[in-house]
């Protein structure tokens, strides 16, 4: 179900304070919201590009930045026929303005109120990545777990915060530095991530979030408990 408390947000202008390029196939945006509404760890913006020639082309966004973040973070994978990705990700620079809209998004969001685990598959981290920064801003880092699935080790965003005792990388290319071989996800991974009275918030790919959800039904994780938010080349 919605949570109907979710903030939602109209068509603001933003302007981009900070451009990075955590990996080789993505850039973080900070930007600041001009008259923003604090959103919730897990929730969206959609961005909207206009040409010349008025052509308008847009795309949602998942926030990276914890809620009490002063600047929206953004991570955009590039996507080589994309055309908003390829715009963000070769030509945006600091300074320059966006049309946005956000947050948006109700169902997909934890509010640091009950212990989460968040299980992503490649740039499906990003979300997560805003839920487990919310869980260390309120001091509960306890909270909230991790596991991330990706292809490399190079592969992994936001890599620098994941923490050894509470967050798993499963690599599929490669073996993992903790000596697991390289290999999808399994019941095996997904075990040790249980957590009593736990939200498990899935995403990624379609393929990848109906995988790990039928792994987490086969661990006995209740669909209740199960959230999904599945992306692609256009979402």
């Amino acid at each position: 179900m919605t949570d109907r408390r979710a903030p939602t947000g109209a068509w603001k202008r933003a302007t981009i304070r900070e451009v990075t390029h955590p990996t080789s196939h993505g850039v973080a945006l900070r930007i600041e919201v001009h008259d923003r509404i604090p959103h919730w760890a897990g929730q969206h913006y959609v961005v909207r590009l206009t040409a010349e020639d008025g052509y308008t082309a847009q795309r949602s966004y998942s926030i990276a930045s914890a809620p009490d973040d002063e600047l929206i973070e953004l991570y955009v994978e590039r996507l080589e026929d994309g055309e908003v990705s390829t715009y963000l990700a070769d030509v945006a620079a600091v300074g320059d303005e966006l049309d946005v809209r956000g947050p948006i998004g109700g169902w997909f969001v934890w509010t640091g109120d009950h212990p989460a685990v968040g299980v992503a598959g490649g740039s499906g981290i990003v979300p997560l990545i805003a839920m487990q920064r919310l869980a260390v801003s309120l001091g509960q880092v306890d909270l909230f777990r991790l596991i991330v699935s990706a292809r490399t080790a190079a592969d992994v965003v936001f890599s620098d915060e994941l923490k050894e005792d509470h967050d798993v990388v499963v690599l599929t290319r490669e073996a993992s530095v903790d000596g697991r071989a390289a290999g999808r996800l399994t019941t095996a991974d997904l075990r040790p991530m249980l957590v009593a009275e736990a939200t498990y918030f899935v995403c990624g790919s379609p393929a990848f979030t109906e995988a790990a959800s039928d792994l987490l039904g086969d661990i006995g994780v209740a669909p209740a408990s199960i959230r999904v938010e599945s992306f692609g080349p256009s979402a």
